[in-house]
């Protein structure tokens, strides 16, 4: 392994991106088990810090171009997520009322660490997923955050069920979706603009397995 992180990139892709794919598909694919079939749920929520980490480590191991630009974007879109995730819980502007369980590991401020790093792989994830839809960085930001969404709107009855978050009121409050639009459409900019390179072959099907991991769970919640 150590020998194929030294090759060159597109040898590394090429050899390995099957391989990180099905990696990928098959913790998914027994963490949807594990959480709407099995008698195990408490042992499976305790996992997904650490899936949330593979599938990050999955993403950006095939990232090319480890450049200022790049670092400059991570930290941000991690900042940014942590910060209005810090206005969201101690205030209810942005997204509505709600506050964070235990789920996803260790907090800062009433605030998983984790969560940063998830605003990080969605924009990541889904900027790539449009970045050959259309030419001009405002279309490709909507569109990402749109997608964003989308994704959001499925996470969020799995989320509440395992206790990731939960609102104050009954209901997930539309607001969540407003203020999601307009903090992904914030990152998406940010991405579009950035110099890096945004060729990660990794990224699409981050955002898919994602997209069916939570759209599944989504119909048995």
């Amino acid at each position: 392994m150590i020998s194929a992180l030294s090759a060159p990139a597109s040898s590394f892709r090429a050899r390995y991106l099957p391989w990180a794919v099905g990696v990928l598909f098959l913790f998914y694919c027994v963490g949807f088990w594990g959480m709407g079939f099995s008698a195990y749920e408490d042992w499976f929520k305790a996992l997904v810090p650490f899936n949330l980490l593979l599938t990050n480590t999955l993403l950006f191991l095939f990232h090319r171009g480890w450049t200022r630009s790049f670092w400059l974007f991570a930290f941000t879109a991690w900042w940014v997520g942590m910060a209005f995730e810090w206005v969201g819980v101690h205030t209810g502007l942005m997204f509505g009322e709600y506050v964070y369980g235990p789920t996803l590991g260790l907090k800062l401020w009433e605030v998983p660490v984790l969560i940063g790093v998830n605003w990080l792989m969605l924009v990541y994830a889904s900027g790539h997923v449009v970045q050959k839809v259309a030419s001009h960085w405002l279309v490709k930001s909507v569109l990402g955050a749109a997608h964003m969404v989308l994704l959001d709107y499925f996470i969020e009855p799995v989320a509440v069920r395992f206790d990731f978050w939960s609102w104050h009121a009954e209901a997930i409050p539309f607001s969540n979706f407003i203020g999601w639009f307009l903090v992904a459409l914030l990152l998406q900019v940010y991405f579009h603009r950035s110099s890096f390179l945004k060729d990660n072959p990794m990224a699409p099907w981050v955002f898919l397995v994602q997209l069916l991991f939570f759209a599944g769970l989504s119909f048995m919640v």
